[in-house]
């Protein structure tokens, strides 16, 4: 009797499993759905009055909680030092899972994103303090 009720607790054990990591991402969806919905909602109803939309959704400027170059050179060091981790997991000896071949390649590929990341926020970095130089010295030439 015990060997009929095993698979049964054990499907009962996932199927619990998998409702209680899937849920947050079910209410997040439905969320996000009801809310365009009501969205979408409120779009016609100003369309059909004749409402301009502009004045439904005022329009607000791009918040840039600070420079670009900045977020790509620690995504880029980020990156790096996550290759470089995952390509010691191997030389660890307790490595469970896939063949060290796989870490290698994910690490490799980790590394060169890193390495992209980080030149493109150098780039970022030296266009940036060229451009404001250049126009504070065409706003002194222009300036009596």
């Amino acid at each position: 009797m015990t060997e009929l009720l095993e698979p049964i607790a054990g499907g009962l054990t996932v199927l619990i499993i998998f409702l209680g990591l899937s849920s947050p991402l079910i209410t997040i969806g439905l969320i996000y759905y009801f809310k365009k919905r009501l969205e979408h909602k409120q779009i016609m109803a100003a369309i059909e009055k004749g409402t301009p939309l502009s004045e439904l959704r005022p329009v607000e400027p791009a918040k840039q909680a600070g420079p670009l170059w900045i977020k790509n050179l620690t995504a880029g060091i980020a990156m790096i030092i996550v290759g470089i981790g995952l390509a010691c997991m191997p030389l660890s000896g307790y490595l469970i899972g896939p063949p060290p071949f796989v870490y290698f390649v994910i690490a490799v590929i980790l590394f060169a994103i890193g390495i992209s990341h980080l030149v493109r926020g150098l780039l970022q970095h030296k266009t940036e303090q060229q451009t404001p130089s250049n126009n504070n010295r065409i706003s002194a030439e222009s300036s009596p």
